[in-house]
């Protein structure tokens, strides 16, 4: 990424500790951090107010998903095709104009006033967003020197994590507070000012136009049709039963035909739309394996937890909200001591530690009752956000730390993308499970919840008589209350099944850390590059 003179020659170290000290790309990289969580924040924020949304613009329940849906599928494509991109145009141009495009979008959002509008900004804003967030973590791995990386590494760790987790808080306070709207308008002022400093302040590398001429235009059609299709199968598939959906069936036949052109292409054109020969080196592939689990927890719990208050405790989302901030702030507090932790310690030490602390708290989880308020969820929260800091920096510093500067502005956008189709992936198989799971339950719980059950008559006999003694049709609503018990504790047991499963995945990840090899030194900026 550092295109200038010396860095085809100069180890990418001794580079980034000249630069180091210019309060000009310290400027820029915290403002291309601020950009980067804007855009991270902004999927969490609408997630949580769909509802305030959906009433706003009078959309059916189909129609307000793919609020988040376009965004999703425009972003999951931009972000593997913004290391491209970066090499083409440079960062600065890419990344002020991506903040530009990403503020626009969020006030035309602000503006929309039916739901077609809606979806069509949100997918620019998805596209235009997803530009800023893989430049953040090729400039960090460019610009700082190793010894700088347990500083620099918990920051793009905390917001990467943090985001996600205190989205639902942010929206559901903006929402409540103001109205949808704002869930918009929020980006516009903060937009302004990172899309100027970035103009103004970055100067990592310079463009290199003449590639506009090796241009692979087929391989950026393969891939946004192959990972356009994946993402609107895995975030629709279990609402439309999968494959007895004409649609799911023919974006899955489409998905697979994209991704045999796109790696057909990745693999035999001089100058390919992504990179994939990043992964040949072991610890940048097994760092994205790691990327796509932890995308299954973080947005797997940021999902799990919502759902859980919302359906169970009859939460709304200001309240849910409130109750999701202790998982952000343990990261805030933990984000330090894992900076710290990653100069003195193994990094598969530090990434088992984490791994087992989230292992923990979902083993909590799987304890859940109807009855689990604030207080019962604070440990495994408190747990979880642990967990995820003390991944998340050992993760990106095995992954990105021993790539060339080259290598690293292409692997950023890999590395970003295996996050976020571990998320989808993971959000896809916890609502399958999840629906699966709860009928499996309610048919077994029905079984018992019968005329020869003497509790369960004795608890029948009860609510008829009370509702009869207020007039009521006391024997019609006892068996509707029957029932709404029957499924609130089917609800309970597939979450539990969920967590269960989680756990052991996170636990098996544990042993799995010391599969990588302990990083070394990054090489100079010239080997591997090519």
């Amino acid at each position: 990424m550092a295109a200038t003179a010396t860095a085809g020659t100069m180890p990418v170290s001794n580079a980034g500790a000249e630069e180091r000290m210019d309060p000009k790309r310290l400027i820029a990289f915290f403002a291309m951090v601020f950009g980067m969580f804007m855009s991270i924040l902004d999927i969490q924020i609408v997630s949580a107010s769909l509802a305030e949304i959906q009433a706003g613009l009078s959309a059916g329940s189909d129609e307000v998903a793919w609020v988040q849906t376009a965004y999703l599928i425009a972003e999951v494509i931009m972000i593997p095709l913004s290391g491209t991109l970066a090499r083409v145009v440079s960062t600065r141009i890419l990344f002020s104009v991506s903040a530009a495009g990403f503020t626009l979008a969020s006030a035309l959002a602000a503006t929309a006033t039916n739901i077609d509008q809606m979806i069509v900004y949100r997918a620019l804003q998805g596209f235009i967003g997803g530009g800023m967030i893989p430049s953040v973590f090729a400039a960090a791995f460019t610009i700082f020197p190793p010894s700088k990386r347990s500083i620099v590494s918990p920051i793009i760790g905390l917001v990467a994590t943090l985001a996600p987790t205190i989205g639902p808080t942010v929206g559901g306070y903006l929402s409540h507070a103001f109205s949808w709207h704002w869930l918009f308008l929020v980006n516009v002022i903060p937009g302004i000012i990172v899309t100027i400093v970035t103009w103004n302040f970055i100067d990592f590398d310079k463009p290199q136009f003449s590639l506009m001429k090796k241009f692979d235009w087929w391989g950026l059609l393969s891939m946004a049709v192959f990972l356009g299709c994946l993402e609107y199968v895995l975030e629709e598939g279990n609402a439309k039963d999968w494959f007895s959906d004409e649609y799911i069936f023919m974006g899955a036949i489409a998905s697979a035909i994209g991704a045999l052109v796109f790696f057909y292409r990745a693999f035999n054109v001089e100058f390919p739309i992504v990179d994939l020969r990043a992964f040949a080196n072991r610890n940048f592939a097994f760092g994205s394996l790691f990327s796509f689990i932890m995308g299954i927890g973080l947005y797997g719990l940021t999902y799990l937890y919502p759902l859980y208050l919302g359906r169970i405790r009859g939460y709304d989302s200001l309240m849910i909200g409130e109750t999701m901030f202790v998982s952000g702030l343990a990261m805030f507090c933990t984000a330090p001591i894992a900076g710290k932790l990653s100069t003195k310690l193994d990094p598969r030490v530090m990434m088992s530690i984490g791994f087992a602390s989230f292992a923990a708290g979902t083993w909590m989880m799987s304890h859940l009752t109807a009855d689990w308020d604030f207080y019962e969820l604070l440990v495994p929260q408190i747990l979880r956000g642990c967990g995820l800091m003390l991944c998340m920096v050992p993760i990106n510093n095995v992954a990105l730390g021993t790539l060339s500067a080259e290598r690293v502005r292409g692997a950023s956008g890999l590395f970003n993308l295996t996050r976020n189709l571990g998320g989808a992936v993971g959000l896809a198989a916890i609502n399958t499970i999840l629906t699966q799971r709860q009928e499996e339950h309610y048919a077994r719980l029905q079984e018992h919840v019968q005329w020869g059950n003497p509790e369960a008559m004795d608890q029948l006999r009860d609510l008829t008589a009370k509702y009869n003694s207020n007039g009521l049709d006391g024997a019609t609503i006892a068996i509707q209350k029957l029932s709404g018990m029957v499924q609130q504790q089917a609800t309970i047991l597939s979450f539990i099944d969920v967590f269960v499963i989680l756990t052991f995945l996170f636990g098996a990840l544990v042993a799995c850390a010391f599969l990588i090899k302990k990083p070394q030194a990054a090489p100079p900026a010239d080997a591997g590059g090519h």
